[in-house]
């Protein structure tokens, strides 16, 4: 049997665009998830991992980051994704920074070092920042790295 099995997210473009926002934790899974993403640079990424679906509201809050994030990367930078390194884009990097913390993540405890399940937020993922542009954010999970994922704009 062996080998590698690979799920392209929204393959044909079909699902609504606000119909999914998740990470790909990285993990030995034998499952590769691959993404078009980048706007209309139309980039393609692979992670092995496992999909955990994510809200795009934290209820505490009420703040909307899929809503945050689409509107920077389809709206103010118009869905052309990043044009080179984000850390000379402060500003930009700032604002993803913050709509990615307001993402609410369960952990499964197996990441953490406990046997419950833990409610976090995501974090940006500062040593991987040469990946990040739209519907491609490397992150910090409870459970360990991976990569926060949506619809792409183009």
């Amino acid at each position: 049997m062996g080998g590698k099995r690979y799920v392209f997210l929204d393959a044909d473009g079909t699902i609504e665009e606000d119909g999914w926002f998740g990470v790909v934790v990285r993990a030995g899974t034998g499952i590769v998830y691959c993404q078009q993403y980048g706007g209309t640079a139309c980039l393609q990424g692979a992670v092995e991992g496992y999909y955990v679906p994510v809200g795009a509201s934290d209820p505490a809050t009420g703040r909307n980051a899929l809503r945050e994030l689409r509107r920077l990367f389809e709206r103010d930078l118009r869905g052309a994704g990043l044009p080179g390194d984000p850390r000379k884009e402060p500003e930009v990097l700032e604002r993803v920074r913050s709509a990615v913390e307001a993402v609410v993540f369960w952990a499964s405890g197996r990441g953490a070092g406990d046997a419950g399940e833990e409610r976090g937020h995501l974090r940006l993922d500062d040593g991987r920042l040469a990946e990040l542009d739209e519907a491609w954010i490397p992150v910090r999970t409870g459970d360990g790295p991976g990569v926060l994922v949506w619809c792409n704009s183009d």
